[in-house]
């Protein structure tokens, strides 16, 4: 679902074109990453590479869309002030463009957010369902697919109050099945970060037999969302579906706020 609808962009659409060194800086890197991900998924011994997830935060529609030129199908924003005009800016352009909204939503903004984005990363909370089945049987009603949702975990053994969103694991559960109720919903797995002060592949290991946990009762929830720039091949050596990969792709050139 687009927020423009295939409406022609007005006069202050930002430019989607990118210089050619940059477009060559992007080409080089995402198959520097494309390289990883085979490499690591046949070492893991899969036949089936994991979804690339380009985290495009702060950087402008031009690279999105010369990201879209080289093949990428799948982006992820995390703030929706940010991501709102710039989906609107791709919307003509690419219109099979996958958006993936990752960061931490608030249950006020989720009407803008489901605009565009067609999975939610961030589930983890019950109030935050209800918005989004709200939304997400609009969608449906409007003739388009349910709204994908993963169950955001911290896998974390112990959750200090310190903001960083995530159910915990023992509480996951409970998340999935009250998304999987809603038909307006569809349950897709489960996401998380590594934390910082553990090696990722306990973490990610964590998250896997959670997973395994859920898909029991919910056999079509097979995604895990994990892995980064920094631990992408042990996320994938631990079953990761999805990769949310940003500045491994898009440098860390100065970013457009």
């Amino acid at each position: 679902m687009s927020n423009t609808h295939g409406q022609p962009q007005d006069l202050q659409t930002p430019s989607l074109n990118a210089t050619d060194s940059r477009r060559e800086e992007l080409a080089t890197r995402l198959s520097a990453v494309k390289e990883r991900i085979t490499r690591a998924t046949k070492e893991a011994g899969r036949t089936e590479e994991p979804t690339l997830i380009v985290v495009t935060k702060f950087f402008p529609p031009s690279d999105v869309a010369a990201l879209y030129d080289l093949g990428v199908r799948n982006v992820g924003e995390n703030r929706e002030q940010e991501a709102t005009p710039k989906a609107a800016a791709l919307a003509e352009y690419a219109p099979d463009l996958r958006w993936h909204f990752i960061g931490q939503l608030q249950s006020n903004k989720v009407n803008r957010v489901v605009r565009y984005a067609q999975e939610i990363h961030s589930v983890d909370r019950a109030s935050l369902v209800k918005a989004l089945a709200r939304a997400g049987q609009r969608r449906v009603d409007e003739g388009f697919e349910p709204l994908g949702c993963y169950v955001q975990v911290d896998v974390r053994k112990d959750q200090p109050d310190d903001g960083r969103g995530g159910v915990s694991i023992n509480n996951a559960p409970e998340l999935a099945d009250s998304i999987a109720e809603n038909p307006g919903l569809q349950l897709r797995g489960v996401m998380t970060v590594a934390p910082l002060d553990e090696a990722p592949e306990i973490a990610f290991q964590r998250i896997g037999e959670l997973a395994h946990r859920i898909q029991e009762t919910h056999p079509d929830a097979s995604g895990i969302s994990a892995g980064m720039s920094h631990d992408l091949e042990q996320a994938i050596f631990a079953g990761a579906t999805h990769l949310r990969i940003g500045s491994d792709v898009l440098g860390s050139r100065s970013p457009v706020r």
